[in-house]
């Protein structure tokens, strides 16, 4: 009997399935922290967990396309990478109008939870990111500077409870993660665009 076919994006499908379902869950959990505690940052990484939602489902789903129809998918994920930005500087100015610090506490323990999820993803991804083209790399990316951006949060609760009890901390680090995703939709957009022309 022959050996079944395994295609060579397997892999990344199954993991960016894992990836979508984790994501989505924890959205839930760091939206409503947010919302309690009035915190630019978490809302930022809120609906960044939604943003890495929506890119591995349609990773899941555009698998095994042609390369010109996976790199146009890699041009609509590097827009939507940024959508989480534009979000974070809506409520980043409604912030600065009223300045009020949130509870440093739930902000430090929600982002050291948002990290352990992502280091997760990113540990998953980091092994599948060269299959699929800009696909792959758009997944891994979103998780790693997650990632980075969750360790930035921690930092911001930590500061606002020991060093400088403002809304300034919170303030600044969701500013700095509008910034990152800016940069990760730039890597994917060329990366898209490359996998375009060797199509």
């Amino acid at each position: 009997m022959a050996a079944s076919y395994s295609p060579p994006w397997g892999p990344l499908r199954r993991a960016a399935m894992i990836v979508a379902v984790l994501n989505l869950g924890y959205f839930g959990v760091e939206f409503a922290v947010a919302l309690a505690i009035g915190s630019v940052s978490l809302f930022a990484d809120s609906v960044d967990f939604l943003e890495d939602t929506a890119i591995n489902l349609l990773i899941v789903l555009a698998l095994g396309w042609s390369a010109p129809a996976r790199a146009r998918v890699g041009m609509a994920l590097a827009a939507i990478i940024l959508v989480p930005g534009l979000a974070t500087l809506w409520t980043a100015w409604q912030k600065f109008m009223v300045p009020v610090a949130p509870e440093p506490l739930a902000l430090s323990l929600t982002g050291l939870g948002a990290l352990a999820v992502n280091l997760g993803c990113a540990l998953l991804l980091a092994r599948v990111r060269h299959h699929g083209g800009s696909l792959g790399k758009a997944a891994f990316l979103s998780a790693r500077n997650d990632a980075l951006a969750n360790v930035a949060i921690v930092a911001a609760g930590l500061v606002t409870a020991f060093l400088w009890p403002s809304a300034w901390p919170d303030l600044i680090v969701g500013l700095a993660i509008a910034a990152i995703n800016a940069d990760a939709a730039h890597e994917v957009w060329e990366a898209a665009r490359e996998e375009g022309k060797a199509g």
